[in-house]
């Protein structure tokens, strides 16, 4: 699925700022003629979650219902329209001009329509039913009672009850546009690079619906020699990398009889990502990864991608020094992803596969889900040089029996679909894992000093170090710890440091740091978490926020922050 493009072959619309939205806790739209029209709709920003935008509306996760009017752009008549959605949490069901166009269920990542037949010249109407209630057979799941329960496998008494440790915002979080292009033009381009000392090979697949079309191929405005058909050789090839993100821009080209038909600009960046032993290579180098976690989290919006703050965000990550982060725990958004092309930075990309477990009751239904997660995920993001790693969940309970067959499949589904990145899952404290005997990258989350060895950093390093070293004897792989940390509340400070103070935060993730240092078979650090977030309410999260970020919510730095800028940057670089 491509991002849509503007230029003289395609044309996108952006739909309406603001939309209509009525709740719906009775569950009475459907049977009442709600997708013909909303009897009470009411002003809702999109795209933004509606849990902040109205008084009452903070822990009701639906059903709700939005609607918007839209007239067809001049000269789409000849056109192929689609209405794409960027992210809709959790389940969505389509109605334009009173017809159903389908569902689709997860948030965070794009699903879109053919309506050209559906498309009027003036007066359309989109209506879009979300669900965003939690359940156990969902995922991420929530809302987990009865039986058997798996450790640390549910979250008793917060609310709303998840089975995750972030807010569960619905709404549309990202843009939803109509985009119109060439009937049967480029539907899809699958990119990969090679490299052979300094020739860069671009490996190019397109596919589209013109059997009678010649497809062209330019790189930066040049046409260059193809070999075999669908590859491109780059003589003295500047190759992509943190410290030097070089971008190409890929055109292709749909002709017939010299007339072009259809046109796509993509940029690619050169560079390979492999694993060699215990050493994961960027361009045939070992690299080690200096970043974060992070949540699409932001006061008023919730999970709604504000602009303004994606920059800031890779803005303060740069200022720190770090080349590196994690989609924790969902994919982020294309606007930000394309960023991170942009400027050089390091991608372990994660499905929404979070809080995953075993119980066989609704297994099969979440497994399936998890597959289309992975499918959509990798269809999306395969051609981002800034991805340099597949995660398929983040810390499952894999104690039962059915945990290591289920991530098998998925890895080789994972593989089938992209053979040129490593694949991985991230695995919490304590719990064997595995599936590692198979996945390429060993991927774990440590808090010792904060939920263990509780107010004692010194034996939390201590208990930490010994974790990673057996985990590394075990499997003799990569090892990437990518969470660890402590909540400090801002402006709270104790001497000696004590927890929830932020000189106790900065001590215990230098403390971290600083004994992984000289660790060859550690591949990288990634601290939890860039900012602070909203969480469900419960006795552990004071204002309902996880403090573990080295910045407030509204992104101003703790003692921590600095102490990762002196670590990564040395002394007081900017």
């Amino acid at each position: 699925m491509l991002y849509p493009q503007h230029n003289p072959y395609r044309q996108v619309h952006q739909l309406a700022t603001y939309w209509q939205i009525q709740f719906d806790p009775d569950g009475q739209g459907l049977d009442a003629g709600w997708t013909k029209g909303l009897p009470q709709g009411r002003p809702v920003a999109v795209p933004a979650s509606w849990n902040d935008q109205f008084e009452n509306s903070r822990d009701f996760l639906g059903p709700a219902w939005y609607q918007v009017q839209f007239d067809r752009p001049w000269g789409w008549d000849r056109q192929a329209i689609y209405l794409r959605f960027g992210s809709v949490n959790y389940l969505a069901d389509v109605w334009l001009n009173g017809v159903h166009l389908g569902s689709h269920e997860g948030g965070h990542l794009p699903f879109e329509f053919l309506v050209s037949e559906q498309v009027e010249q003036a007066g359309n109407l989109l209506i879009v039913r979300v669900d965003g209630d939690l359940a156990s057979d969902r995922v991420p799941p929530g809302n987990i009672t009865g039986g058997e329960i798996d450790f640390f496998a549910h979250h008793d008494g917060i609310y709303p009850q998840t089975q995750f440790d972030f807010f569960p915002y619905c709404g549309l979080h990202r843009p939803v546009v109509l985009y119109a292009s060439t009937p049967g033009g480029i539907r899809d381009i699958t990119v990969k690079t090679e490299i052979d000392g300094s020739t860069g090979i671009v490996d190019i697949r397109v596919e589209h619906g013109l059997s009678d079309a010649e497809i062209h191929y330019a790189l930066n405005g040049q046409s260059l020699p193809i070999v075999d058909g669908s590859r491109l050789i780059v003589e003295n090839a500047s190759f992509w990398s943190p410290e030097s993100p070089s971008l190409y821009d890929l055109t292709v080209d749909l002709t017939r009889d010299g007339e072009v038909l259809d046109r796509y600009t993509l940029p690619v960046g050169i560079r390979t990502i492999h694993v060699e032993g215990s050493t994961l290579l960027l361009n045939n180098e070992a690299i080690h990864l200096k970043g974060f976690g992070r949540h699409e989290d932001f006061p008023i919006v919730g999970r709604g991608l504000p602009p303004a703050a994606v920059i800031r965000d890779f803005e303060i990550m740069k200022g720190l020094g770090a080349n590196s982060f994690r989609t924790t725990h969902y994919p982020y958004s294309e606007e930000m992803m394309f960023l991170a092309d942009r400027l050089g930075f390091l991608v372990i990309d994660e499905t929404p596969a979070v809080g995953l477990f075993f119980r066989e009751s609704g297994l099969e239904r979440r497994t399936t889900l998890v597959q289309q997660y992975t499918r959509e995920l990798i269809a999306r993001d395969k051609n981002h040089p800034s991805v340099i790693m597949w995660c398929l969940a983040n810390e499952p309970h894999s104690l039962r029996p059915a945990a290591k067959p289920i991530f098998q499949e998925l890895y080789t589904l994972a593989k089938s679909l992209d053979d040129s990145r490593p694949v991985s899952i991230v695995s919490f404290t304590g719990v064997p894992e595995d599936s590692f005997d198979f996945l390429d990258v060993v991927c774990v989350n440590r808090y010792h000093g904060w939920y263990f060895e509780q107010g004692r950093i010194a034996d939390g390093v201590d208990a930490m170090e010994q974790g990673i070293e057996a985990v590394y004897k075990r499997y003799q792989k990569p090892v990437v710890l990518t969470e660890f940390g402590a909540d400090a509340l801002a402006g709270w400070h104790a001497d000696p440091p004590e927890m929830f103070s932020e000189e106790y935060q900065a001590e215990m993730i230098k403390g971290y740091i600083e004994r992984l240092a000289d660790k060859p078979y550690v591949a990288g650090t990634h601290v939890w978490c860039l900012c602070d977030f909203k969480t469900s309410q419960s006795t552990g999260r004071a204002a309902s926020l996880n403090t573990k970020g080295v910045f407030t919510r509204d992104r101003k730095p703790k003692l921590a922050a600095h102490t990762l800028r002196a670590l990564w940057k040395g002394g007081g670089e900017q």
